[in-house]
């Protein structure tokens, strides 16, 4: 399979109660027209199953990993360790500490493994720039960003008109 002609993201998370956080995420990837797989995968339940995963994540045609983890969130390290591919990691929200533990466990990867991060449950960001690493090889994506992030602007543009006509009735 041709990553650049079918690009795929794998979503990985480290349990099923991270997936209400992810749906964004997948709604925002489908939208781009790109291929999504989904599963959950624990660094510390299935450490096997999760090196056997990132070991093959290129040959099975996969561009880019997100991997979301709370409270100790060793998934998208341990994914990143075994793997050439970007990884990106969310932190998401657990009751202790309020995901800054997931935040700084994600975030503090040791020199040689690289995960790019975003925000505590930031997983449509984590989708958006999975596209974005994406369209530095797929054109037709590269031109999808463009417009979302047109649309973005407009919106902006629409709420400054709308505030300034709120101003005039003061």
């Amino acid at each position: 399979m041709n990553m650049l002609n079918n690009p795929k993201v794998a979503i990985v998370m480290g349990s099923d109660s991270d997936f209400p956080t992810l749906k964004g995420c997948v709604k925002i990837l489908k939208d781009f027209g790109v291929e999504v797989d989904v599963m959950v995968c624990s660094a510390h339940r299935t450490p096997d199953r999760a090196s056997e995963f990132a070991k093959n994540a290129e040959a099975n045609g996969i561009g880019v990993i997100i991997a979301a983890a709370g409270k100790a969130a060793h998934l998208p390290g341990v994914l990143a360790a075994y793997t050439p591919l970007p990884v990106i990691g969310i932190p998401i929200k657990s009751s202790t500490m309020d995901g800054l533990d997931s935040l700084l466990s994600i975030v503090q990867m040791p020199s040689g493994i690289p995960v790019a991060t975003v925000a505590i449950d930031g997983a449509e960001n984590a989708a958006l720039l999975a596209v974005q690493i994406l369209s530095v090889a797929n054109q037709g994506l590269r031109s999808k960003m463009k417009e979302y992030k047109a649309q973005l602007a407009k919106k902006v543009e629409e709420k400054n008109k709308a505030l300034q006509e709120k101003l005039l009735e003061i």
